[in-house]
Parts: structure tokens; sequence; C-alpha cells
């Protein structure tokens, strides 16, 4: 209990750091920056495909030899009518086999461990694209909220300011004391409404520090994302090609399909060849000069019956490839969904923006207007708190459209899966996957692995297809109708 209040404490002042911190700027591109680096989910996502990396030197152990030290001491004790005999002895040996020829088990499961590896690289870049999209998201939530804030507290002090004007008019008989109430309800409205910008901020600040890794404090306005497309047809391309989710099915894919064919391998004949030697010993003196040998030889192996397993193997292996195949399509569809979803709410966050500023300019005339009519007796005092409160919702409404507007552009390069650290910022420092992999793919080599390798796959059962990628598109229609959806989303509203 004692740790868990520690851990929520030390969020609070992370929280609220940013208040008693000095002014400083922050752009956009310095969260992102150092979400990149310190985030934890983004790490742990690296630290799991630096693992995942390891399957490819384990598949390749296959082409390697295997070398076995043995040890043994026997001791027997006999009881027999002429009395006891007792025996023991040592034996020492070393044993080493190596693969000739498998049939293409080895070197199917080495291209299966190798598609795993891609397609964890693209569920990583689906991590990093969730995070940065929470990282955007979180700034300009802090932002929305800071300006909210400023309009409720500039609101409060136009109603205070009313407040007094409504008193003296009173004292002189101008205005009833009806019209005072009125000031006064509208003034602890407009308080209550700042203690709850006030909290949303707080809890808006929190969600950035969790995030991005450091409380935020003055958040510059963030330039515009690169690469936000402004035609529905070429984002959807692109995300069918480039979304992580796609890619992912698509090495999954590719993987099933060469467990199908490493499945079907096992009927072939297999070659070992093997070595040892080793001494043994009567007496426990380690004189395993006794008796030494030396055997070396070549062993195959065809199989002939194995009670129906090699037959349900394959067939295993055939319905993952297939289940596999049936979530490629599934993701396509997805993918549709999501590049939809974001553009359609692009459009209207777009329209939304537009029609925002015409209304704050029309409400900022209208509520001069109303003040100026008040003075000479046009307009009650009602009608100045209707306007004013009028104006403020113009206001936070125009902010929040902005912030949704900036959302929304994220959301649409994250579905076409260009969402990404360097391409969000180029001068990140970018962490690149494939370094490790390399690194980690030949260790343990040996100079005959190409060779052993080329030879296992010599007659090895091919890699067939579940279904080519070209032969399940995303149906025509069904993009087309999308296109017209989203293209003709419904201006206004949040």
């Amino acid at each position: 209990m004692l740790k868990r209040s520690s851990v929520l404490a030390s969020v609070a002042l992370l929280a609220m750091a940013a208040v008693a911190a000095p002014v400083s700027a922050e752009t956009l591109s310095d969260a992102i920056a150092l979400a990149y680096r310190t985030n934890p989910t983004l790490l742990s996502q690296r630290a799991t495909q630096r693992a995942l990396d390891e399957s490819v030197p384990q598949a390749r152990a296959g082409l390697r030899p295997t070398i076995n030290v043995t040890a043994d001491v026997d001791y027997s004790r006999i009881d027999t009518a002429a009395g006891v005999v007792e025996t023991d002895s040592l034996g020492v040996g070393i044993a080493l086999s190596q693969n000739l020829y498998t049939g293409g088990r080895v070197g199917h499961a080495i291209s299966a461990a190798e598609a795993n590896v891609m397609a964890g690289r693209e569920q990583l870049r689906g991590v990093e694209q969730g995070v940065l999209a929470s990282v955007v998201q979180a700034y300009v939530d802090v932002r929305r909220d800071m300006e909210i804030l400023a309009i409720r507290q500039e609101n409060l002090t136009v109603l205070r300011r009313q407040l007094d004007e409504s008193n003296a008019r009173f004292e002189v008989g101008e205005i009833t004391r009806t019209d005072v109430a009125q000031s006064q309800a509208r003034l602890a409205q407009s308080e209550a409404d700042l203690a709850t910008a006030q909290a949303q901020l707080s809890v808006s600040r929190a969600a950035y520090a969790a995030v991005v890794g450091q409380a935020p404090t003055n958040l510059e306005a963030p330039a515009a994302l690169p690469g936000v497309p402004s035609d529905f047809d070429a984002a959807l391309d692109v995300g069918l090609v480039e979304n992580p989710s796609v890619r992912a099915a698509e090495f999954s894919l590719r993987a099933a399909e060469a467990r199908v064919a490493a499945a079907r391998a096992e009927y072939m004949p297999s070659v070992r060849a093997t070595a040892s030697y080793g001494g043994t010993s009567e007496q426990l003196d380690f004189d395993l000069a006794d008796r030494t040998a030396f055997t070396a030889g070549a062993s195959i192996s065809v199989p002939l019956f194995t009670g129906g397993l090699n037959r349900s193997r394959v067939a295993q292996a055939l319905e993952t490839a297939n289940a596999a195949q049936i979530d490629l399509e599934g993701q396509r569809r997805a993918v549709l969904q999501d590049v939809s979803s974001a553009y359609a709410q692009l459009v209207s966050a777009r329209s939304t923006v537009t029609a925002g500023e015409q209304a704050v300019r029309a409400a900022s005339v209208a509520a001069e207007g109303v003040r100026q009519e008040a003075q000479v007796g046009l307009r009650t005092t009602l009608d100045v708190l209707n306007q004013e409160l009028e104006l403020r919702s113009a206001q936070v409404s125009l902010v929040s459209a902005r912030r949704n507007e900036y959302v929304a552009q994220a959301a649409v390069l994250a579905a076409m899966g260009r969402l990404e650290g360097p391409r969000l910022v180029a001068a990140i420092d970018a962490y690149d996957a494939g370094a490790n992999a390399d690194a980690v793919r030949l260790r343990g080599a040996l100079p005959w692995d190409p060779l052993v390798e080329a030879v296992d796959r010599i007659a090895a059962p091919a890699v067939t297809p579940a279904a080519d990628a070209e032969d399940a598109p995303v149906d025509t229609q069904l993009k087309t109708d999308t296109a017209a959806a989203a293209q003709t989303a419904p201006s206004g509203g949040n």
C-alpha cells in the first residue's frame, strides 16, 4: 500500500511540475524524439524483437554439428555361494553428429524463422506508430486544455466586471435585483467551468508525462505533419502496401507456407554423419588406455510408417497457412476501415474548423454590439450574458476542432503506415531493428554452412503459396463505396 501511494504521489508531482517550472518552449518534435528514445512500451517491443531475432541462429544451428562429451562410472556387487564379486569401471567418450541432408526440414525452418523476424519488425513498427499517435494526441490535448483554461479565465474576468457594472447600475436604479442575480449566477457557473478546465488540464498533463516521459511546459503550436495526403485513394493505396499490420500478416503467411514445406519434408530421407571416440577402464584409476575405440560412419533414415503423424502435421500446417491467408485479407479490410474512418474524421474536422472560425468572428462582433446596446438601454443584462456565453462556447468549440483536425491527420498517417519517428523528425536517431538481426544471424557459423544448406534444399518440397497476395485484393466496389463515404463525410460536429 505504501509503495502504491508513493507511485501515485510521484505521478501527481510529475503532472504538477510544469506549474512551478520556469517558462521554456517545447515542440512536438522534442516530445516525439524523447518518447522515441525512452517510452517503455516501445523499448519493451524492441527488446521483444531482439529476442525474436535469436530464432534465426537457432534454426541455422541445424546446419552445424553437435558434439557431446559423456562420462560414466559403474559399480556392481554380486553375492554368490563362492563369495562376493565386485566390479567397477570408468568410461569417457566424445561423440559428433552432423546433418548432411534433412530433405529441406532445416532449410525451411530457417526460412520460417527469417519470415517471423520480418513480421516482428512490422509489429514493432505498429507499436511505434501507436506510441507516436499517443504522443501527438497528448501534446495537442495539453495545448487544447491550456487554451480552454485561458478562455475560462478570460470569461471569469469579463463576468466579474459585468457583475460590478450590474451592482453599480442597480445602486442608481437603472436595473433590478433580478439582473444582478443573473450576473451572479453566470459568474458562479464560470467559476465552476474554470475548475473543470483546470482539472482537465491536470489530467492531460499526466497523460502527456506518462507517454512522453516528462511533464509538459510551454508547448509551442505544432508544425504541420509531413506527408498528410489530400486524396483518399492515394492514402488507401499506400495503406494497403505499407501498413504494418498488413505487412506483418504477409510475412506471417510466408512463415506459415515455409512450415508447410517443412512438414512435407518429414516424408523425405535424412542423412547424418557420426563419429565417436572414447576409452574405458575396468578400475577407477582413470587409466583409459585399457580399452579405447574410434568409430565413424554415416546413416540414412527413410520414414516408412509414422502412424499418421506426418500426415497430420502437414494437414495442421496447411490449415495454419490457410488461417494466415485469411488473416491477411482481414488486415486489408481493417486498413480500409481505418483509412476511411480517419480520412472522414479529417474531412469533418477541417469543415468544423472553418465553420468554427466563422462562428467566433460573428460571435465576437455580436458580443461587442450587445454590450454597447446594453449601455444605452436597448439590451438587457441577460442579453449580454447570453451573448458572452455564446462567444465562449464558439471559442471552445474552435479550439477542440483544431485539436481534432490534428489528431485526425495523425490517424490518417498511422493507418497508412507512415507515422514513424524518422518521418516525423528528420534529425531523430532512428532505431535500426535490422542491425541486431544481422549481428546475430550468423552467430556460431562454420565454413561449411552454405554448402550444407544448399545440399539440404536439393529436391526439398517447394514452398507453395496458400494464395498469392494478388489473388485476394480488396473488393474494388468496396473501395469505391468507402472512398465516396469518406470524402462526403458530414461537416461540423466534434
